[in-house]
Order: structure tokens, then sequence, then C-alpha cells
């Protein structure tokens, strides 16, 4: 493994997201105080629907950027040019997919929010706007993906977090003078401008000679492509259906200010995870050059180290969220938008099961065996989906944040943290899984057990 440029990658990942942290809270700090905390809770809404929407992604990123790794170790400047062409045509087809079925969605946005009437925002406008700005990020997605398949991480990283930077300080002035959600939004679209030109700019100078080929893909290449979209269209929607779903049942059943609270407390859960996720995603494509090599004894040997990693890292923080969120919200937000601490102790646990996948994910990504568990997500996306409904309909009125979260949980317990290692041990480790599944079960009930103990 080219640990140098590992280190690189995790050290500007993190020094970033550190920066980015302090200004993202600041910011929505501003938001709620001078806008109100309903257009924090759209924003989240927002959010999960476009997500909903870029299912038409189909896996297409991923997929593509695994088949660059041989290429590029063989040093083959031809058929990664080949890979990229066909990248950048599909992404720009994708992205007007996403434009339309936006425009789609528009009319029936009042129905997504319970609450509309004490929502004092154009939900037409301001969900365009929020849809513009991720569609144009399509227009890049392939130069920004082949810096990422060279291992050049901090190249990207550097460049959002300039872009993201220019975007707070506007969105603040925005925020501060105009009292615009409009304007705050705008602000987004400015950003994407910017990471796009300054992406462009970087893509030419290290990779000009690749770009300018006119390349197409051998239908052997192209035949593993499509096998490999199918797996990860199965994985979009899986992703899509956890994910996105929760903040739409939570908007549509107890209502968009409900949504703004939580959303906060997940926001503070989901920069943690993010964070430590640094530790692992910025090495994705060094492990694929490692699995592209072949060498089964060190892909176990990392996989380990990974693993014991995940553990400690999730453990230490999860346990200090716990514990501490309650004032971080009173100090980054406000202090009226506390919320019970059931929901606090549920949020917890999601997050920490969650992140507990990050080196099985990692591994199984780098290595392409997401082929293998392509059913996994669309089992685990309609199991959540079903008990969502069913808890947020029986859960008491005080509970129901509760029930949707409850619902996540028991998806990852029940599907992904059995199906994914299977898959990973089998078809890359080439051992049994059962005494991963004694060890990493023992671990999560030992969180949990610590967790009930916690101060609260």
């Amino acid at each position: 493994m080219d640990r140098k440029l590992g280190i690189l990658n995790v050290g500007i990942s993190i020094l970033s997201r550190v920066i980015l942290l302090v200004s993202a809270l600041f910011v929505r700090r501003l938001l709620i105080r001078c806008i109100g905390n309903e257009v924090n809770g759209l924003n989240s809404l927002y959010s999960s629907i476009i997500g909903m929407l870029t299912v038409a992604e189909l896996g297409v990123g991923n997929a593509i950027v695994f088949s660059m790794y041989r290429p590029i170790v063989a040093r083959d400047k031809r058929r990664v040019a080949a890979l990229y062409c066909l990248y950048k045509k599909l992404y720009r087809i994708i992205g007007a997919v996403i434009f339309v079925a936006g425009l789609l969605v528009i009319p029936f946005l009042p129905y997504l929010v319970s609450d509309y009437e004490s929502v004092n925002v154009n939900v037409y406008v301001t969900f365009l706007l929020t849809l513009v700005a991720v569609v144009l990020t399509y227009m890049y997605s392939a130069k920004t993906s082949l810096i990422v398949a060279h291992k050049n991480n901090y190249i990207t990283t550097s460049i959002m977090t300039i872009a993201r930077l220019i975007e707070y300080v506007l969105q603040a002035a925005a925020i501060y003078i105009l009292r615009s959600y409009v304007a705050y939004l705008v602000c987004h679209i400015i950003e994407t401008l910017i990471v796009w030109g300054l992406t462009e700019g970087a893509v030419r100078r290290l990779h000009g000679e690749i770009i300018v080929m006119n390349e197409s893909v051998d239908p052997g290449t192209k035949s593993e492509i499509v096998r490999n979209i199918k797996a990860m269209f199965m994985h979009k929607i899986g992703t899509i259906l956890v994910n996105s779903i929760d903040s739409m049942i939570i908007s549509v059943f107890v209502g968009v200010v409900a949504l703004g609270k939580y959303s906060n407390y997940a926001l503070i859960a989901s920069v943690m995870s993010g964070t430590l996720s640094l530790f692992f995603s910025p090495l994705t494509s060094i492990v694929g050059h490692l699995c592209a090599k072949g060498d089964s004894q060190r892909i176990k040997k990392y996989f380990q180290r990974f693993y014991n990693l995940n553990y400690i890292l999730g453990t230490i923080f999860f346990l200090g969220y716990y514990v501490f969120v309650d004032e971080a919200v009173a100090i980054c937000f406000e202090g009226g938008l506390k919320i019970s601490r059931s929901v606090v102790f549920i949020i917890t646990l999601n997050q920490f099961i969650q992140f507990m996948r990050h080196a099985a994910l990692l591994f199984r990504d780098a290595s392409g065996a997401f082929y293998y568990d392509r059913w996994k997500p669309v089992a685990e996306g309609v199991v959540n989906l079903t008990l969502s409904l069913i808890f947020v309909k029986t859960f008491p009125a005080d509970y129901r944040v509760v029930g949707v979260i409850a619902a996540t949980i028991i998806t990852n317990l029940l599907i992904c943290h059995i199906v994914e290692p299977y898959v990973l041990f089998k078809h890359v480790l080439k051992e049994s899984c059962w005494g991963f599944y004694v060890k990493n079960y023992a671990l999560i009930a030992l969180f949990v057990s610590v967790l009930l103990w916690s101060p609260s």
C-alpha cells in the first residue's frame, strides 16, 4: 500500500472536514436564528428528495472508477481514456434525467410537508435552486473521478474545501444582510461552479493527455461495466431507501419542524461519522490498486487493521457524542431545539452500527465484490421502509422518530452486518466469516452495554 499517499489523502481530508465543520455549524446557526428552524427542516427534506432522484445515477461512477484501477496500474492510458469518455457521456445524460425528474416532483412538494402552511418559504423556487446545484455536479463528475482513480484524493478535497469556504462566507452574508433563503441557495450554485472550474484546471494539468483522447471501450470491458453498473444500481436503491426515506417519513408523519430539530442532532452525528470515515474512504483507490495486484495476504492483514481501528474510533467518538451532544446543539444552534434523550440514544446507536460497516464496505468496493451482494440493498431498503411505516404509525406520538430510526437499526443488524462480511470473506479473503460474526456482534453488544450505563 502507498503509505505516503494514503497519509496525505487522509490528512488533507481530516483537516478539510474540521475546517468545513466549524464553518457549516456557524452558517446553520445563523440560518436558524435569522430565518427559522422550519427552513432547516426544508433543507433536510430537499436533500432526501434529491437523494431519491439520484437513483438515476445507477451506480455508474463507482463501477467505472473500479474499472479504471487495473488499466492505471498497467499504465494503459488508452483504456483509461475510453472509460473516461464513457463516464463523461453517461453522467451528462444522467444529470438531464435527474433534472427532469426533479421538475416532475415540484407540484407534489406541499404534500411532503405536513405543516406546509407554517413555512413562510416558496417551496417551488427553493427546491428548484437546490436541484440545479445538484445537477451541475454531474457536468464535472467524470473529471473528479479520474483524479480520484489515480489516488490523488487530496486534490479534489482541496478544491472542494476552497469552494465550500467561499460558499459559507457568501451564505453568511446572504443570511445576515438579506435574510433570504433563496440567496442562501444561490450561493450553493456559485460554489458548484467554482468546483467545476478548479477541477477543470486540475485535470487538464494532471491528465490532459487522457481527456483529449477519443477512445471507445472494447466489448469485454463494456460487458464488465454493465455487470458492475447493474450491481451498483441495486446498491443505490438500497442506500436511498434507507438514508433518504427516514427524513421524508418524519416530515410527512411528524412534521418539518420536528424534522428540523432532529436534523440538527443527525447533522452532528453524521459529521462525526463522516469525519471518522475519512480514515477509510480516501484510501479506497489505494486499496483498489492493492486488490488489483491480487496480494490476498496483504489484503487480509490490512482489513483486520482497518476493522480494529473502525471499532476503536467509533466507540470513543460516539460515546462522547451521546454524553455531550445536547450541549453541542445548544452552542452550535439554539437552546430551544433540544430533543428527548430517547431520540439521542437511538441516533447514537444507529450511527455507531452504521459506522461499524466502514471497513467491510471499503474492501468490498475496492475489490469489486459489490456484485456478489447486489440483492442485499434491495432487501435492506424494502425491510427498512416497511418497518419505518409500521413503527411510525404504531409508536406513541412522542416516540415516532425513535420508531423510524429503530427500523434502520434492525435492518442494519439483520441484513447488512450479515451479508456484507459474508461477501468479503467468501470472495476476497477466501475464508469462513463465522469468527468475524462472533467478534463483530460481541463488540456491538459491548458498546450498547457501555452506552446504557453512560450519563444521560
